[in-house]
């Protein structure tokens, strides 16, 4: 009996001891603790500024790929729509567009709680970079989307016109679109919409409207023959260079962290454009037997706006298929605009508008992860819808702006400026002393 009493409490002790030992931390009264508070991360901040410079780096890119293509005395003109954007756009981000579209809880447009970058200070955080330059990077988007618009309807229009267009459309068009693609509380965002860097925030929507400003404004004086006469292609190859550049900025930003996601985006931006340049060329040598400077130019940069809204989503492999198909779209949306009578003066609508819509939808397809319970069938009708929805609405407020503006002020310069020229009809000057 002594032995089995001594036994009893020795069994006793032991589980005295082990058993709140297990039990340490799984009692359901216990409240889990609260997540961190987020921290600054200066390898993410450093990789954010560097960004947020690159992609300003693509606006002068843009203006030298733009600015070869247009006629000689237009060079000028065509040029200072992308330094006009940087001048004109950088002081509405500041004063409310940032706001406008990162900021309050509506589903549709954000409020003006941020504007003049009010209650930012060098401690306020958005994820683990610091605030100012979550505004300069996405800034860069908000100067560089509305200079694309320039492309459908270079050579003819107003410089006063321009400056008011761009001004009310980045308030209209781009500030709310951007709050329903990125925003939190967007209404495409809670909706599952895949858009990584800008399929329909950016290239889309301002292709989109640029065809809406085209259609208002009609067409170039001249013969057609005579309008595709690009001056200085060696201009354009090198913009499209300095855009694939500070393209890298564009894609492997928008994660806004440095790590694995950051580096697959960087090497899908690398790839697709390949892929797209080689497929472009192949096509222009079956149609027309030659490989032109402009071609490649062109497939590159169809090649890096499919594969924007996808840069984080997809494999290496889905960016050369995903290149590989958009130059034959890209290719025929061109050549459509002769058969439908528009004129997209630098294809911004071929380009852009056209090649968004398909990477978007293209993000459906291919991305590697789906969120829990979406099926790939749902997930590519989210981004039919973002398309739809980004698309319609850009083109329906871009025609009432543009209309109102020829109406008003003016938006088509007069028709014997055009004829001499805009870089001394607007600026006094000309783009090339020879």
């Amino acid at each position: 009996m002594l032995k089995i009493s001594k036994f009893k409490y020795l069994v006793l002790f032991i589980m005295a001891i082990v058993i709140p030992t297990l039990l340490n931390g799984q009692d359901a009264t216990t409240p889990a603790p609260a997540p961190a508070a987020p921290t600054l991360d200066k390898a993410d901040t450093v990789w954010l500024i560097v960004s947020s410079a690159l992609v300003f780096f693509m606006i002068p890119g843009l203006a030298l790929f733009y600015g070869g293509i247009v006629k000689s005395k237009n060079v000028l003109s065509t040029m200072m729509h992308s330094f006009i954007a940087i001048i004109v756009l950088t002081l509405q981000w500041t004063i409310f567009g940032y706001s406008f579209a990162f900021s309050g809880s509506n589903p549709y447009y954000g409020d003006f709680s941020l504007a003049f970058l009010n209650g930012i200070d060098l401690d306020t955080l958005e994820g683990t970079i610091p605030k100012y330059v979550h505004f300069l990077f996405q800034g860069m988007f908000a100067l560089i989307t509305p200079a694309l618009i320039s492309g459908a309807i270079a050579e003819r229009i107003k410089l006063s016109g321009y400056v008011v267009f761009i001004l009310l459309w980045a308030t209209l068009v781009y500030d709310p679109v951007a709050h329903w693609v990125w925003a939190a509380d967007g209404w495409l965002f809670k909706d599952g919409a895949l858009d990584f860097a800008g399929g329909t925030v950016v290239h889309l929507i301002s292709g989109i409207a640029g065809l809406a400003a085209a259609l208002v404004i009609g067409k170039r004086k001249g013969e057609s023959s005579t309008l595709t006469h690009p001056n200085n292609m060696t201009y354009t190859l090198l913009g499209s260079g300095l855009l694939w550049f500070g393209w890298f900025g564009f894609n492997a930003g928008s994660g806004l962290k440095i790590d694995g996601l950051a580096a697959r985006a960087f090497v899908v931006t690398l790839i697709a454009p390949a892929a797209a340049g080689a497929t472009w060329l192949a096509i222009e040598w079956i149609h027309t037997k030659k490989a032109t400077a402009l071609g490649a130019a062109s497939g590159i940069v169809a090649g890096l706006v499919v594969i924007t809204p996808a840069a984080g989503f997809v494999s290496p492999v889905s960016a050369i298929i995903m290149g590989i198909l958009i130059s034959p779209i890209c290719y025929g949306a061109i050549l459509l605009k002769g058969k439908l009578g528009y004129d997209d003066t630098l294809d911004a609508f071929g380009i852009h508008g056209v090649g968004g819509a398909f990477g978007a939808i293209l993000t459906g397809v291919f991305a590697l992860s789906l969120a829990e319970g979406v099926t790939r069938g749902h997930q590519i009708q989210v981004q039919v819808v973002s398309v739809v929805a980004t698309g319609a609405y850009s083109f329906i407020v871009s025609y009432i702006l543009a209309f109102l503006i020829e109406k008003s002020i003016g938006f088509r310069i007069e028709e014997e400026k055009e004829i001499n020229g805009l870089d001394q009809e607007i600026h006094g000057e000309n783009g090339y002393g020879i």
